[in-house]
């Protein structure tokens, strides 16, 4: 199928791998220009040459070490875009950072930090990404959230931040309709890559992720980047022209909310 996203322009944030560079490989895949960022250099510029590979010139994929948590980081990320490619279409908000453990051991730095790394950056980078899409026409913007901003589990930090940037994508959506301007969030699973975190779990204690998988993953693994990936592509291109303001959960089955 042909997404019809040639020539599109979108930005990936927290893009040197897992799910946001998975996102980057498959926007670049179907003709996207693509600015992918991260604070940590080195690997970003090895993302860089991977999804310039795939978009077949290497002008057509730009990348911004910068840190998102502050707004002239996320200003630094849109204005780059701009002027590489001439505007905005499409934003994917992947970034974010949870850290903490019940309510007496979670202080209120680290609830500020899930703020500050996962909620904010949306908010930033989307009120700096729409006067660019309202030029071009329209765009669409994608929070990359989680089941569990829908449902308990996790760290409640993590639950409380990705409730809200659903709750942003709901609301953004309202507002921007009539603008011509897509906002929905996807809500992924849990996912394995290497380095992320239940890559790291199943380093420290393979038997007790075997469990996991057992019980709570009923295809009895775990999700893959791209299968997450290919159906962010898919939302950002005109075959999704009527979907907004929804979660688009994609888990293998692994939630249990309605």
């Amino acid at each position: 199928m042909n997404l019809g996203l040639t020539d599109h322009i979108a930005i990936v944030t927290g893009s040197s791998r897992g799910l946001g560079l998975a996102t980057a490989r498959a926007l670049a895949a179907e003709g996207c220009r693509v600015c992918l960022c991260a604070r940590g250099e080195a690997r970003l510029k090895e993302a860089e040459q991977e999804v310039a590979a795939l978009a077949g010139d290497v002008k057509r994929v730009v990348s911004v070490a910068s840190d998102v948590s502050t707004e002239d980081g996320v200003r630094r990320i849109v204005d780059a875009t701009a002027a590489a490619f001439g505007g905005i279409d499409i934003l994917v908000n992947n970034v974010g950072l949870a850290r903490g453990a019940g309510l007496l051991d979670t202080t209120d730095a680290d609830w500020q930090e899930a703020l500050d790394q996962t909620l904010m950056p949306a908010v930033r980078a989307s009120r700096l990404a729409v006067p660019h899409m309202r030029a071009r026409g329209g765009g669409v913007i994608i929070m990359i959230a989680s089941i569990f901003g829908r449902e308990a589990g996790g760290r409640m930090t993590y639950n409380a931040v990705k409730a809200a940037e659903i709750s942003l994508a709901r609301s953004l959506a309202q507002e921007l309709a009539p603008q011509n301007i897509r906002v929905l969030s996807v809500s992924p699973g849990s996912i394995l890559f290497a380095g992320g975190s239940w890559w790291k779990r199943q380093q420290e204690n393979p038997a007790a992720i075997a469990a996991f998988v057992e019980r709570e993953l009923p295809f009895g693994r775990f999700g893959r980047p791209e299968e997450v990936g290919d159906v962010v592509a898919f939302l950002a291109s005109p075959r999704a022209s009527w979907i907004a303001g929804t979660s688009v959960v994609v888990d293998g089955c692994q939630s249990r909310s309605f």
